[in-house]
């Protein structure tokens, strides 16, 4: 027979199986309401996410766009000293050769310049002088045409 502490002891064990059962149920009730929450908290987290997204983008494009205009500045100032620099190393090797050339004797430009100038005059000079021969010789060779004519003429007066 069944004594009391036999009743009370299946007594106690039919509350932990509940309690376990109830523990139990909690537990899946738990699990789908997280599984509910959690599709909507895991859409959540990718609207917030595409947000971050844009906002990240289009921090990162303003930067760039910074960062291309200091570029381009730096590219512009840096074009100007080089420009400039390269005009000063241009003027000093020009000074340099000249001077080398001057050392070794040949003329400067200024020299050929004076030179081709004074070439120039002597060139009109010589065409003045061929135009006055070439006169002169046309009015000799007229003359002379003229002299055996002008003799014919005589001979024949005297001669009539």
């Amino acid at each position: 027979m069944a004594t009391q502490d036999d009743d009370s002891n299946g007594k106690a064990a039919d509350r932990i199986k509940d309690s376990a059962q109830q523990i139990w149920l909690a537990g899946l009730g738990a699990f789908a309401k997280m599984q509910q929450e959690g599709s909507k908290a895991f859409e959540a987290l990718v609207k917030d996410g595409a947000g971050m997204q844009k906002k990240t983008q289009q921090a990162a494009e303003e930067t760039l766009a910074q960062a291309q205009q200091r570029m381009a500045g730096f590219a512009s100032e840096f074009g100007t000293k080089a420009a400039g620099q390269w005009g000063k190393l241009e003027n000093i090797f020009e000074e340099r050769v000249a001077r080398a050339m001057e050392k070794l004797g040949a003329p400067s430009a200024a020299d050929m310049a004076a030179l081709q100038a004074r070439v120039e005059a002597l060139e009109d000079q010589l065409k003045k002088a061929q135009q006055g021969t070439a006169t002169a010789a046309r009015k000799t060779t007229a003359r002379k045409a003229a002299a055996p004519a002008a003799k014919k003429t005589l001979r024949r007066s005297k001669a009539g």
